[in-house]
């Protein structure tokens, strides 16, 4: 188990420790979305961005996770929030999961080189080789306004999402 502790201020990992009071640069990437297509986060500039990283496709946690955030996908359009899910499957794992889902967000193929940009946001499980649960939201300035790593069986649900918008707004 990776040596890691959080709190509603600060979470830290093997890799980065993210203290939401200093608020630090998110790291840029450029990931597959398709088989064909990249994104960057830097294509989000501008816009709130909500960052989802999970373990795996299939798996009955993520599989919930990510349906529960295609469903409040109407709320975070109204905090001018974005969202992406990243995992360490490939983009043609992520099309298969996406199509039997029907999600309407795009998902990141953190696949090659492995693990790269969950390690740069500090939630990769070097013992496991997946990406730990991890949620970000990024302002439009691509600062990290919050974040929060959950137990790999936990849903973390949107609760703590909504709340990270709602500060962004009344700033």
């Amino acid at each position: 188990m990776p040596n890691f502790s959080f709190s509603f201020k600060e979470f830290t990992t093997n890799h980065k420790k993210y203290d939401t009071t200093t608020r630090n640069p998110a790291p840029d990437f450029e990931l597959h979305a398709t088989p064909d297509q990249k994104l960057k986060r830097s294509d989000f500039l501008g816009k709130n961005l909500i960052l989802v990283f999970y373990p795996a496709d299939w798996s009955p946690v993520c599989g919930d996770q990510v349906s529960l955030y295609n469903e409040m996908l109407s709320i975070f359009h109204k905090y001018n929030a974005d969202i992406l899910g990243i995992s360490v499957d490939s983009a043609w794992c992520h099309d298969a999961f996406m199509e039997n889902r029907k999600l309407h967000f795009p998902l990141l193929a953190d696949f090659n080189p492995k693990g790269e940009v969950s390690k740069a946001y500090g939630v990769y499980n070097e013992e496991n080789g997946t990406s730990q649960r991890a949620l970000f939201v990024i302002d439009p300035e691509g600062i990290i306004q919050w974040s929060y790593l959950s137990p790999d069986g936990i849903n973390p649900g949107a609760d703590g999402i909504i709340d990270a918008l709602e500060n962004l707004k009344q700033k």
